[in-house]
Formats: C-alpha cells, structure tokens, sequence
C-alpha cells in the first residue's frame, strides 16, 4: 500500500504526519507499533523523532494521535502539536488560522501567526500544571502534558546528557513509565539553555516542546520569582522557542495559560510503500 505523508520540524524536532481521514493503516497492536518504528527509523525509513495521525473530530477542528520513534502511542507532543496545526492549514485540512484540537491530554489550541513559503509561526496552548515538585535544589518534576524532570546546571555543555538522560529515564525512581530528562542552564533572568533527553525515543533530541515548557515553569520557580506572568526565551540545539504562562500563586501555583510557541517548517511531500 502507497501511504502519502508530510514531513514537519519543529526547532529540529522532527515527525511524520499522515491525514488518516480516510483510514490507510492501523497503528495500534505489534504490526502497527513495528510499521511506526520503521517509518521513523532514520536509516531504514523517513526517519523522524515521531509519527502523527490528524482525523476529522466531532468534538473539535481534529484529533491529533502522536506516536513515539519506538513504535508506541506517546503522550502529548507540543513542537509536535505546532507542527501538527501547520500542516493542517499549510494542507488545506483547516481553512482557518486558529483552531481546536484534542490530543492525548485532552483539548489544546493552535495559532498560525506567521506564514511564509514552507515555514510557520505557531503557538500552542498547554493545559493549567501544578506547581513543580522539587526533588532537589536544582531539580525539579512537573507533567506539562508529558512526565518532565529539569535539572539546572551552571553550564549544560560540561554534562555527558546522552549518559546522564538515559541512566535516569531507566532509573528505579522513574519507574514504569520512564520520565523525560532535561538539563537547563540560565543565560539571564528571561533567557535558558535546555536539551532534552526524551524517552520513547530513546535519545537526545534536538528540542523537546513539552520539555522547554517544563524548564521554563520550573526556572521561575528555581529562580524565586513570584506571582505574575512571565515569558521565557528557550535555547535549543534546534533553534529558539518561547514559554509563556501566569503564576498564580509562587508558593501554591498553579499555572495557568500556559503557551508554547516557535517555527513549523515544511521538510517535503512524499508517498511510502508499506
């Protein structure tokens, strides 16, 4: 079977997307999970850090079913998200810049801010998070759609990530799910560094939507700012993002408003044989 496809990134976050309006395949079960794996595989297939199924959606403009490189259904995705609702008006799916979709945490907004020949300006919306949970000084949890750990470091580039990331995505504590492992590091009081070592993937990737948004929750909080609304530039090894969000309250949270925004650019059009 011939299964047409976009190819997206996001700030070199990468990903496969197929409008499955009209069913081409099933993902689900080992026969899916294997195909997905393939497709993703960056020496047997496309390659991409994921897969992303759009179906039409009673309930909103479209589904978005995010799938990790491994083969498995993932949690929510944000540069995944912004590049799904590129696709959707850079396509044709949606006549509309702005625009509902339901992920696998529930309802999320899309804006197409800018546009240009094969790159977009989009920003997503994140559901309200609780206040992160420190582990440490310099560490901290919280779920923005996805199970993130941030740790700040004064100079990321002298941590061995790769390493570090895959020994505590697999450590006992993380358990069984695995967590997401991102080390930050502040440039200034608006500004940080973050890379990202995602599970599901198995690997660093050159930035992680959910995991720039869990960083920049969590610098205000490690920075002892308190309540008000803030905005962070995010520094990846695939470009730059912005976060922004309202503290609600610096001891109690939550957080509220929270959105991810950045480019969606269009890598190329092509049919697979599956």
């Amino acid at each position: 079977m011939h299964l047409p496809f976009v190819k997206f990134q996001g700030t070199g976050n990468d990903f496969i997307i197929i409008d499955d309006s009209n069913p081409l395949f099933d993902p689900t079960g080992k026969k899916g999970e294997s195909t997905v794996a393939r497709l993703c595989s960056r020496h047997t297939g496309i390659g991409a850090d994921g897969l992303i199924i759009l179906r039409k959606d009673t309930g909103s403009d479209f589904q978005m079913q995010y799938f990790n490189s491994d083969g498995r259904e993932g949690s929510l995705c944000g540069n995944g998200s912004r590049c799904a609702a590129a696709y959707a008006f850079a396509t044709g799916f949606l006549p509309q810049r702005e625009m509902k979709f339901r992920a696998a945490d529930g309802m999320h907004s899309a804006r197409i801010l800018k546009m240009g020949e094969k790159s977009y300006e989009v920003s997503v919306t994140l559901k309200d998070a609780p206040l992160p949970e420190r582990i440490r000084e310099d560490e901290y949890f919280i779920n923005t759609g996805s199970p993130h750990l941030v740790l700040f470091r004064e100079d990321i580039g002298k941590t061995d990530i790769y390493r570090e990331g895959k020994r505590i995505r697999n450590s006992a504590k993380w358990q069984p799910e695995g967590v997401n492992v991102n080390f930050a590091s502040v440039i200034n009081r608006d500004e940080i560094r973050v890379s990202t070592y995602e599970r599901g993937v198995e690997n660093l990737t050159l930035s992680c939507g959910t995991g720039v948004t869990a960083a920049a929750i969590a610098a205000a909080v490690y920075q002892q700012r308190q309540a008000g609304t803030f905005k962070y530039t995010i520094v990846t090894n695939g470009g730059r993002l912005s976060v922004s969000f309202n503290l609600m309250n610096a001891e109690r949270g939550p957080i509220r408003n929270i959105e991810l925004q950045g480019p969606a650019v269009l890598v190329f059009k092509g049919e697979v044989l599956i």
